[in-house]
């Protein structure tokens, strides 16, 4: 864990209630699928946010506006500062990965996986991503995975963008191995046609961020864990869902 100060460059909306914000800073050390936690003025709590993307000094982060905190990001402006705490949380493994991975965001699950999705590009994986949305207006990142090279189906619930229905009618049993983050009902479905050969990042409400309080424990094979200090990766295989 690292506490520093990003600048921020761009804070945008890229579809309904979402918002993509662009800093610079120190991005040594966070792996895909971690997590930073960003202190907000007036607020008690900072704020855990997936991270989309760390590369070459930029850090990329998109949240969705649903509370007082999210809803003071939305109005941070470019050059303004801001306190992170980095590198918190275990990522993906990405020597699972295989020579054909699949990679399933649903909502604000999908961020995490583009990071995830870039660095496995790098080593020349051919990698399927399936991204889940409830309508087309929430659709976001479409464009930004297919430019990495990857292949991308999208899924919404009422068929206005895509595959209508949820990322497992997208499935094809191809996979060598899966990746994973979204709402945890969609999770269940995955496990359940894809079965375990794969990593689950979980989403749950955190107190402290760091593993302090106990306040985002989840049960699993090996006992109590901590979402943000054990996770919010886990091997779908140790869940008890």
């Amino acid at each position: 864990m690292k506490q520093t100060l990003f600048t921020i460059i761009t804070n945008e909306q890229i579809a309904t209630n979402v918002w993509r914000m662009q800093l610079a800073g120190d991005t040594s050390d966070i792996l895909p699928g971690q997590f930073v936690n960003i202190r907000i003025e007036g607020q008690f709590l900072r704020r855990p946010i997936s991270v989309c993307d760390a590369q070459d000094g930029i850090l990329t982060i998109i949240y969705k506006v649903v509370g007082v905190g999210t809803k003071a990001m939305s109005y941070l402006l470019a050059e303004q500062k801001v306190d992170m705490l980095t590198g918190l949380g275990t990522g993906y493994n990405i020597v699972n990965a295989g020579e054909n991975p699949l990679l399933v965001g649903g909502g604000v699950g999908v961020p995490p996986m583009y990071m995830l999705a870039r660095q496995l590009r790098e080593m020349s994986k051919t990698v399927r991503v399936i991204l889940g949305f409830n309508t087309k207006d929430e659709v976001f990142y479409e464009e930004e995975f297919r430019a990495l090279g990857c292949d991308v189906t999208v899924t919404t619930v009422d068929g206005s963008h895509g595959i209508k229905g949820f990322v497992t009618n997208a499935l094809n049993g191809q996979q060598s191995y899966y990746y994973t983050c979204g709402p945890l009902p969609m999770i269940k479905a995955l496990i359940q046609a894809a079965g375990t050969h794969g990593e689950v990042s979980m989403e749950e409400r955190m107190g402290c961020g760091f593993g302090a309080c106990m306040g985002c424990t989840i049960q699993t094979t090996q006992g109590p864990k901590r979402v943000c200090k054990e996770g919010p990766v886990f091997a779908a295989s140790e869940l008890l869902l």
